[in-house]
């Protein structure tokens, strides 16, 4: 099982739950497991074509996966998923 580290602010889809584990052979069918456990989180990760969201970052055994596969980077038995939105904002510089 794939164990993917759910990060605080999207914690409130998963009631909580700051690891998550799922059976799947690839990180879309991972994402879409979380979906069906948890409604609404699949939302706040892919867009409506199904492509992972430019504000959010996913690592694979802490590789990103816009440079391994993509959603189809494939997962095995021990891989570690970890789900980083983006931070933007803040006061300007002086």
């Amino acid at each position: 099982m794939a164990t993917i580290r759910i990060p605080t602010p999207m914690r409130r889809y998963t009631n909580g739950e700051r690891l998550v584990t799922v059976e799947a052979s690839t990180l879309a069918a991972a994402i879409d497991e979380l979906g069906r456990r948890f409604p609404g989180l699949r939302e706040r990760l892919v867009n409506g074509d199904g492509q992972l969201h430019h504000f959010v970052n996913v690592f694979v055994n802490e590789q990103d996966v816009r440079t391994l596969q993509g959603l189809d980077t494939p997962l095995d038995e021990r891989a570690e998923v970890s789900i980083i939105p983006a931070m933007a904002g803040g006061a300007p510089a002086w």
